[in-house]
This record gives C-alpha cells, structure tokens and sequence, in this order.
C-alpha cells in the first residue's frame, strides 16, 4: 500500500518549526510556495498550533514607502520585545517566476536579528497582489511562535484587495502628491482599511489628501470602528508610535466586539475556496489540453459559432 504524501511530513521539520527555528520556517515556506505536497502536509501537522499571532497587512500603491514603513514598525515591535515575521510579496520575475525585490533592502536593518524573519515571495501573477500560497506562509509563521506578522502587498492599486482576506487588521499606506495615491481614494481600495496611514508627511500637500480622504471616509458607514488617520515619516520613524497605538486601538476594539472570530472564519473560509478554485482550474486546464471534444468547441467559439458563456457552461456540463 502506497502512503499518502499528504498524510505525513518529516516530524523534525514540523518540531523545529514549532520551537522556532528559523532554518525549518525557512525551509516550510519553500516546500509550500513550490506547491510541494511535503509543505501542505507540513501546514496540516502544524495547523493545531495557530491562531495566536496578529496578523497585520499593509496595502497602496507603490513607492509609498511600505517597506520603509514596516522597518520602523518592526524596531518598534523589537523594542517592546515581541517577535516579527515579515512577509513581502514582489512582483514576479517573467523568467524564473521568483521575486524581484528579494532582497528587501529596506528591512536590511533587521536581518541579523533572531527575533525577525523576513521572507520575500513572488506574487506569481495574482492580481490581487497576493499569491496562492501567502496565508499559508503566514499559517507557518504563526505556527512557528512569531507574535506579529506583518504582510505586505505588491503594490498593484485598485486590484489589491484581496489582502483583507489575510489579515486581521488592514493598512492602507498613501502619500500626498501621488497619482497613485488619488487613484486609491475610489472605491474597492478604500472601503477596506481599517487604519489609513498618510506617509511622506512633510510634503506640502498633506493636509489637503488628509481632507480628500476624510472627505471619502464621510460617505461610508458611521458606526462601529472608525477609520483613523496617521501621519507618518518612516524615515525618520516620525507618527510609527501613533501608529502602534492605533493598531493596538484597532486590535482591542474587534476582540471587544467579537469580530476577531468573524473575521478569521472569513479569512479562512476564503483561503479553502480560494484553494479549491485554483486547484479545480489547474486540473481542468490540464484535462482540456487533451480533449480533442473541448478544442472543437473552442474552436467554435473563435469562429463565432458559439458565445464564451455557452462553451463554459458546456465544459462544466459536461464534467
């Protein structure tokens, strides 16, 4: 009898993931962004394990500073003796699909700490700028005993809103004076934030994005949680405290309410069909390469013999 790859993992790994070891989180993140049965066995021995650290998700456009920003947060999360896993999503590279800002100089600060472990990962094409295999990343560095994660998005505008689906609390970075920046006060990006952070603050037209936003925030909902906004220089670590202390604001007001349960349930719910959807389209792009019943159609579709919603319905009837 053959065993099932899925049904068991090297128990070392699993052990040393879950006492911290930084090599073995390194290694899991591996085996799962490969899509390697051996990873998602190991996400499913370690699962029990889960649900303890804050997970926090960074989104806008790019050039805000995210990087520069989750830096100084994460000094400040050192500083209160907490550890911090940093998960950066990049745009792909359209030659080996790996990440092209790997290197993550902005957090190089926090390399040599053991108390910080960075991991760059390729978005692989998705276009709400977060990959396949990111909550489940996030599912081992919780494992692994990290008390903060931080996930940051590639930076993609209004396509990224997928990350409320990560994380427990979302930041939406912007900066005055960005195209970008405008572009992100429309709705789809907007509604999803829970702290907005107008970074680059010294620039001369802050006050004026700060009216646009609240301006924005005016037309939603006016209960529950209301949408703060935080004035930050990253480089200089100027408004990261405040920040801080509306993440914790943040973090208290949804366990108060009971919304921190809710949330994860979504966020989970989400990942399982997010999952089963991409492992359904492989195995169906798979299966029509090879049906010569499925290529007439297509070829009927081309000729326009038959509309594209027919032809799907069709393959889906046919299954």
């Amino acid at each position: 009898m053959i065993a099932d790859p899925m049904a068991t993992t090297d128990n070392s790994l699993a052990e040393r993931l879950l006492a911290g070891d930084k090599r073995a989180l390194a290694r899991g993140i591996s085996l799962v962004e490969n899509d390697d049965p051996e990873g998602w066995a190991l996400v499913q021995e370690v699962y029990p394990h889960t649900g303890k650290a804050t997970v926090i998700g960074f989104t806008g456009p790019p050039g805000v500073g995210k990087s520069t920003l989750l830096g100084a947060l994460t000094k400040l999360e050192r500083a209160r003796e907490r550890t911090v896993a940093v998960l950066s999503i990049d745009p792909s590279s359209p030659y080996t699909h790996g990440a092209l800002l790997g290197d993550r100089i902005r957090l190089s600060d926090h390399f040599l700490d053991p108390g910080v472990f960075i991991r760059s990962m390729a978005n692989r094409g998705a276009l709400g700028g977060l990959s396949e295999a990111a909550l489940q990343t996030a599912l081992l560095m919780d494992a692994s005993g990290r008390d903060v994660i931080l996930l940051e998005t590639v930076g993609v505008g209004q396509a990224e809103v997928d990350i409320i689906d990560h994380a427990d609390t979302v930041v939406l970075v912007l900066m005055p004076g960005s195209g970008d920046s405008i572009q992100a006060l429309k709705a789809g990006v907007m509604e999803i934030p829970d702290v907005i952070v107008v970074n680059k603050a010294d620039h001369p037209m802050t006050d004026t994005m700060i009216r646009e936003i609240r301006g924005v925030l005016a037309l939603g909902p006016h209960e529950g949680w209301q949408v703060p906004i935080v004035r930050t220089e990253s480089v200089r670590g100027e408004g990261v405290d405040e920040l801080v202390e509306k993440l914790s604001e943040h973090r208290a007001f949804i366990e108060a309410e009971g919304t921190l349960h809710e949330r994860r349930r979504r966020n989970l719910m989400n990942e399982v069909l997010a999952i089963a959807a991409f492992r359904l389209r492989r195995e169906l792009e798979a299966s029509l390469q090879d049906d010569p019943n499925i290529q007439r159609l297509l070829d009927q579709v081309v000729s326009r013999e038959i509309d594209p919603a027919s032809a799907a319905a069709k393959i889906l009837e046919d299954r």
